[in-house]
């Protein structure tokens, strides 16, 4: 009896509670808030998820961007999927007729595209029993950013890094390999990368437990990019033309492959420095475009990938990324400005009318504030005057 009379007793109160809440949940409803929300939500279901949607991001993306949002069980997991971004002040004063991409490697954890093969070429070779943590001694040329790459994830993984990197490189690239725990040896501004290669194959022969992972030779640097890079850009956008810059040629060659094979109509441009013309033929030399234009030819290169070298000069590249920054506001390197230089080129012309450009933009702009790209701002940084 005592257990029915509690019953009873609780029911009126559920009862009122029950009520209480029904007229929470219709006052909110009303609410002018809840009323754009449903708006919102009803707007989103309605609108296609489309390439032809330009303003709204594919089924694919918000795929790819919900499983880079979960937690990563350490930071290797957090390289990729990369937004694309749509140009529009610079290639409209530039007179371009075609639309122009950006895909933003300036967001990668390290801030570069070197993200992708710096965790290729290290997993790759412990899969292989090549390298050991904590035994192996990982030494490598960069002109930095591969350098970074690989510096972050041998922190994380366990390995010491020796690095070779010719002394024109900023500033920043050495303080950053630094800070990431990696051993720096320059190598003479003259002797280019070709220099940083001999100084990191000598390394290489008197070191204990050595290996060198040699992105310029190594399969699985355009492989990075075969897998992760060309699917990305595929699954977003219809691309009728890529443009890459050259450096160890990874980038566009496995990239190329991908979307060839994808589509084999597309127009791939590749972008070397005028200053160093090698992939057109030319002697190496000196240039300011870090990252690009390693003076030789590197064996991982597939020279039939692409239909078209262009070369532009430092202080054309230099200008471009200046204007990303204040007309896009998108910060970058000196070699995104060479590769959007190239593309809005490429968009001027008539045959590309309506087409779609896509451009790497490899890295941001904060690796290179001590360069000739922020000479002017620098010196008006520091002689800027205090409000009284």
């Amino acid at each position: 009896e005592s257990g029915s009379s509690d019953k009873n007793m609780r029911a009126p109160a559920l009862f009122v509670i029950l009520i209480g809440a029904s007229a929470l949940l219709i006052a909110l409803s009303s609410s002018p808030a809840t009323k754009l929300n449903s708006a919102i939500s009803v707007s989103r279901r309605v609108q296609p998820l489309t390439r032809a949607n330009p303003g709204t991001l594919c089924a694919s993306r918000r795929a790819a961007m919900s499983a880079k949002a979960k937690m990563a069980a350490d930071v290797t997991e957090l390289i990729g999927n990369t937004p694309l971004v749509k140009l529009n002040r610079l290639p409209q004063a530039e007179g371009a007729v075609a639309n122009v991409y950006a895909k933003l490697e300036s967001m990668e954890p390290m801030s570069s595209v070197k993200d992708r093969i710096g965790r290729s070429m290290i997993l790759e070779a412990e899969k292989a029993g090549k390298i050991v943590p904590g035994k192996t001694v990982l030494i490598e040329p960069t002109s930095g950013n591969t350098g970074i790459a690989l510096a972050f994830i041998a922190a994380a993984r366990g390995y010491k890094l020796i690095l070779t990197m010719p002394e024109s490189m900023s500033i920043e690239r050495r303080m950053v390999l630094r800070a990431l725990g990696a051993d720096v040896v320059l190598t003479p501004k003259a002797k280019g990368m070709g220099g940083a290669l001999a100084k990191a194959n000598e390394l290489t022969e008197s070191t204990p437990d050595a290996f060198q992972l040699q992105q310029f030779a190594n399969p699985d640097n355009p492989k990075a990019h075969y897998t992760t890079t060309g699917p990305e850009i595929a699954n977003e956008i219809k691309a009728d033309v890529f443009v890459s810059g050259v450096g160890t040629g990874g980038t566009i060659t496995g990239t190329g492959q991908y979307l060839k094979e994808q589509n084999p109509d597309i127009y791939i441009v590749a972008v070397e420095p005028k200053e160093s013309a090698v992939l057109s033929g030319g002697k190496p030399g000196p240039h300011p475009i870090q990252g690009i234009g390693a003076g030789f030819v590197p064996s991982i290169l597939d020279t039939e990938i692409y239909d078209e070298v262009v070369q532009v000069s430092g202080p054309e590249a230099m200008e471009v990324s200046r204007k990303l920054s204040t007309e896009e506001g998108i910060l970058c390197g000196i070699s995104s400005g060479a590769a959007i230089k190239a593309a809005i080129d490429m968009a001027k012309k008539p045959e590309f009318a309506g087409k779609n450009i896509v451009a790497i933009v490899p890295s941001f702009g904060e690796r290179y504030l001590t360069t000739a790209l922020f000479e002017n701002l620098r010196k008006e940084a520091y002689d800027m005057p205090t409000a009284e």
